[in-house]
């Protein structure tokens, strides 16, 4: 069954996240996931929530998603994610 990394990222330093984007995108692809959504435009339809960029990962299960996540691949892309933008990130499970 697909999952779904849900992530909503408020950037303080666009340029140093610009290295983030290119880092994260190949260790995304080699775990087996893909980007469905990658920073465009969000129009709110309810509610208060205001993410700032949005962004959705499909992978093709809960194991593939999570060795991305904690891989040593993946690690140095995170350190600048962490430095350069707070982030909230969920896991989801498909239907």
């Amino acid at each position: 069954m697909a999952v779904y990394v849900v992530v909503d990222i408020d950037v303080h330093d666009p340029d140093r996240y610009e290295a983030y984007k290119r880092l994260a995108a190949p260790t995304v692809e080699g775990h087996g996931g893909k980007y469905l959504v990658r920073g465009g435009a969000v129009e709110i339809l309810e509610g208060e929530w205001q993410p700032k960029r949005f962004v959705v990962l499909e992978f093709p299960t809960v194991d593939h998603a999570t060795e991305w996540w904690s891989s040593e691949d993946y690690a140095p892309a995170k350190k600048i994610r962490h430095e350069t933008a707070n982030t909230n990130m969920i896991l989801v499970q498909g239907v």
